[in-house]
């Protein structure tokens, strides 16, 4: 029973403190000025998606600035005959699609939920309207853009260049990125199926990725979850074939 003193929240109250309490946690949103964060609450929502579930349609207007709250996202592409190409995997904590929100065109890709995923979703408008009117912001998005550029530069290096193993390292690696994925912290909750989808792999042929990695002590395995015990060492693993 709601005690006397403490006055029912109503529904709306209700929901904008809990999307207040999501931003909260990102640091780029605590370096805005006040009426700049007033900004992004007014206009903002989030949306719970199931596994496998269409977050972003591929050639639809970019019309969000988009965030992980809580989930795993990949952003991929499929050709009329079903073959893909994954890009990314987005853990929580991790913003992407300032490209094409910058530039106002459709999504190069398709955004799609590995897991049951909590996406926040800041309007294109909203977001052209900080990077007119905020510094800090700016700093933020030339920051994500750059680190961005260096993740795909090393994408296609490690596709074209290493071995499976050294994808499977070099895919889990990419997620503890901390200027990307800042609340990755050294635990992941992933499938090897999922890492498949991210290195390109078959997830009996992860499993023996993980299995090798695990002997070298770069990682300990348990069910549906990586903990990274030497993320220096896992970021180094494959380079010698570059």
């Amino acid at each position: 029973m709601q005690p006397k003193d403490q006055p029912i929240m109503p529904p709306e109250k209700d929901a904008a403190a809990r999307l207040a309490a999501l931003f909260e946690r990102c640091a780029w949103f605590r370096a805005l000025a006040p009426e700049h964060r007033a900004w992004v609450l007014d206009t903002s929502h989030a949306q719970s998606y199931a596994a496998g579930a269409t977050v972003a349609a591929r050639e639809a207007p970019s019309a969000h600035w988009l965030g992980v709250s809580s989930g795993l996202v990949k952003l991929a592409i499929f050709n009329a005959s079903g073959r893909g190409c994954t890009f990314s995997g987005v853990p929580h904590g991790g913003w992407f699609g300032e490209g094409s929100v910058i530039k106002r065109e459709p999504r190069k890709y398709d955004v799609i939920a590995l897991q049951p995923s909590l996406v926040m979703a800041v309007p294109a408008d909203t977001f052209h309207r900080l990077m007119d009117s905020s510094l800090p912001f700016n700093r933020f998005v030339i920051h994500q853009l750059n680190n961005r550029m260096g993740e795909f530069i090393g994408l296609i290096q490690n596709s074209r260049l290493l071995d499976v193993d050294a994808r499977v390292a070099q895919a889990l690696a990419q997620m503890f990125n901390p200027d990307l994925y800042p609340e990755t912290g050294h635990a992941l909750e992933i499938s090897q199926e999922e890492i498949g989808m991210l290195a390109g792999a078959s997830r009996q042929r992860v499993n023996q990725a993980l299995q090798m990695l695990e002997r070298e002590g770069l990682v300990t395995l348990s069910y549906n979850r990586v903990d990274v015990a030497d993320l220096d060492a896992l970021r180094a693993f494959g380079r010698d074939q570059i």
